[in-house]
């Protein structure tokens, strides 16, 4: 209940510290941060509402096989969890930071963010399914902007694919097409990220309405929901490297080719029942993506250790 709760302030779209709009609409980082909630694996309660839904989804998709005649393969499985090759070498984060800063500045920061994830749905008498989908946001100069999620598992081009309202679609689907007024918050992560390591610390705590220093996981945390507003410039990547350079208890684990097929600095962080792994460009110190695996096995829901639990691909 806890999490949870913690949860709901981080999604209150009025923090205490900040301006009153208590009959207002939420705004999109308010959206987000519910729909996160509503998504949340780590208590049993909102994990076995998705897993009842999840079992609906398996049964319906064999169904559906059986009386359309349809013989393509869904792309149903879970994503295997990253691999880090076994001849590389572990690049220390400070070393990564260090390089991070030497790069010229170009590209620079651009708001709205591409990004490809897989999310997995667990039932208590089915296998784990996963959903994947690629979201794009795009804003414009009068402030206004727009979302657009496709399902999609790069993968497995041209397999059908499951929508998050638990559909099986074609690959490409576009799942929602939506455009947002103009936003009227200039606050974290809605104003622009600084690209100093101290300042861009303070900023990731107002973005997630956390008071306190970030401990990692919560630094982790904070850097997706960074990177699902903006796609940094090199500058602003290059602060990050440095403030993730400086956090305790993430390590250097070698290289991975993550599933955009791009090569990766990988560093690992542990939590209780899971591991984040973080991939970042070796030359730039771009974030390219963030992997989170079980280590404990859920048996009651399917689930092995080394599951992957979700995975975000950021691209430029």
């Amino acid at each position: 209940m806890a999490d949870e709760l913690e949860l709901l302030r981080r999604a209150n779209p009025v923090p205490v510290d900040g301006p009153h709009f208590g009959d207002g609409p939420l705004d999109h980082h308010a959206e987000r941060q519910l729909n996160r909630l509503m998504g949340q694996r780590t208590s049993r309660r909102p994990r076995l509402a998705w897993g009842l839904a999840a079992t609906a989804v398996v049964a319906a998709i064999v169904s559906a096989l059986l009386f359309t005649g349809q013989t393509t393969a869904p792309a149903l499985a879970a994503p295997r969890p990253l691999v880090v090759r076994a001849d590389s070498t572990s690049v220390p984060l400070k070393t990564l930071a260090e390089r991070a800063q030497a790069v010229d500045g170009v590209p620079g920061l651009r708001r709205g963010t591409h990004v490809q994830s897989w999310s997995l749905g667990m039932s208590d008498d089915k296998p784990p399914i996963t959903l994947p989908e690629e979201r794009v946001v795009r804003w414009n100069a009068d402030g206004s902007h727009s979302e657009l999620v496709v399902a999609t598992d790069p993968r497995h081009p041209g397999r059908p694919v499951l929508s998050g309202d638990g559909e099986l679609v074609d690959d490409g689907q576009v799942l929602s097409r939506q455009t947002y007024p103009p936003s009227w918050s200039d606050a974290p992560p809605q104003s622009p990220p600084p690209s100093e390591p101290a300042r861009l610390r303070a900023y990731l705590r107002e973005a997630t309405y956390t008071r306190t220093e970030l401990n990692t996981g919560e630094l982790l945390d904070a850097v997706e929901v960074l990177l699902d507003h903006w796609t940094l410039g090199d500058r602003q990547s290059a602060a990050l490297a440095r403030v993730l350079a400086d956090a305790e208890g993430l390590r250097p684990v070698g290289q991975v080719t993550d599933r955009l097929g791009r090569r990766g600095q990988a560093y690992v962080y542990d939590r209780s029942g899971t591991r984040t792994m973080l991939i970042m460009d070796p030359a730039t110190g771009a974030v390219l993506g963030l992997e989170t695996t079980f280590t404990r096995a859920e048996s009651e829901y399917g689930v092995k250790a080394g599951d992957v639990m979700s995975y975000s691909a950021w691209m430029r």
